[in-house]
């Protein structure tokens, strides 16, 4: 389990005095709770950002992060625990979409405010839902690799693609899979075989790849992994069984990782979504929230009011563009090594 407490504290910039429109918060006691270390997401971008705009709108507020580390039990103690602490806000990203409909009723019969974040709860309404439209993100990650088959001139009858979906408690993963679905749908390439990875493990998911690849072998044309997590576990399988050329393989979330295997051209696309923007909006809902306000909804999603971001599709055509010139990563994190050549033909210095 991963916990920090701390207490926001420090000179806030004419800017950050308003949100919207709002005075900042005068104080309150605010949860961040995230599920799992299956992705670095959580800590590298997610929390950083939440905890940033804190700070600009809500110096005097008290802030609790933990992690469960895809334990829902777990994360039921810690939800209980930081009501326990006086949290008036909890910003909830659920191990489990079905079981965290209970620690939502629960919150709500206490007047603390609940924010979904990054995982919907479909059972119960939350009262903001803040994320990048899943389902979206799985469409898109589909139709690129399709498109990318088509130009490579990849038959329709020679294979088929493999499915690698996410976790099956987690709805956000259904939302990808369901995208995923709707962007092969039409494409005239078949699904060889699909998997649902039990808490986003890249473990399960390159066992899983390792069996399909003794089962399919050159029938697999592409990839469809729904992160980058797994993803990366597909392409360790394709490796480890001596597979080369390497098929197409998906991700999402725009990991270190995963940008060091699209630069050296293992992987072919990811999804940018950074999570700090995320972070940063949830944040501003809460501080809404405490202020007594009722957040603007751009969107609903299973009946809750919602902000959804769009995701953008990244392969090597505009890695250098989409990351690099925007400063979402830099040279120093991902041209070490091996991948040093690949960002210098890319132009990435």
């Amino acid at each position: 389990m991963t916990t920090f407490r701390l207490s926001l504290a420090g000179a806030v910039s004419a800017t950050a005095i308003l949100l919207a429109g709002s005075a900042m918060a005068a104080s309150g006691t605010v949860a961040f709770l995230m599920p799992d270390q299956g992705s670095t997401r959580y800590e590298e971008h997610d929390f950083p950002g939440f905890k940033a705009e804190m700070e600009k709108l809500c110096p005097d507020c008290t802030l609790i992060y933990q992690n469960a580390t895809a334990d829902a039990s777990l994360q039921q103690q810690q939800f209980n625990s930081v009501i326990s602490q006086g949290a008036k806000v909890i910003v909830l990203d659920p191990v489990d979409s079905a079981a965290a409909a209970s620690l939502v009723k629960l919150a709500q019969s206490q007047d603390i405010k609940v924010v979904a974040y990054d995982r919907p709860i479909p059972d119960t309404p939350a009262d903001f839902y803040v994320s990048f439209d899943n389902q979206a993100i799985g469409k898109s990650i589909a139709e690129s690799l399709v498109q990318h088959l088509e130009a490579a001139g990849v038959a329709k009858d020679k294979g088929g693609v493999l499915q690698i979906n996410g976790s099956p408690t987690d709805a956000a993963a259904g939302l990808i899979r369901d995208g995923v679905h709707e962007g092969l749908a039409a494409s005239g390439y078949k699904t060889l075989a699909e998997f649902d990875t039990p808490n986003w493990a890249p473990p399960k998911a390159q066992e899983w790849t390792s069996g399909q690849v003794q089962r399919f072998g050159e029938q697999i044309v592409g990839i469809v992994a729904a992160n980058d997590g797994t993803g990366g576990a597909a392409i360790a399988a394709l490796k480890a069984a001596g597979v080369d050329p390497l098929p197409p393989v998906t991700g999402n979330d725009a990991t270190l990782a995963a940008l060091q295997l699209i630069v050296s051209g293992d992987q072919f696309n990811t999804i940018s979504k950074p999570s700090e923007i995320v972070g940063a909006a949830a944040a501003q809902v809460a501080v809404k929230f405490l202020n007594g306000e009722t957040p603007e909804a751009k969107a609903t999603l299973y009946n809750t009011p919602a902000e959804l971001f769009v995701p953008v599709v990244v392969t090597r055509e505009n890695i250098k563009a989409e990351i690099f010139d925007k400063k979402l990563a830099t040279a120093a994190e991902v041209c070490t090594g091996a991948y040093a050549d690949g960002c210098k033909e890319l132009g990435i210095e």
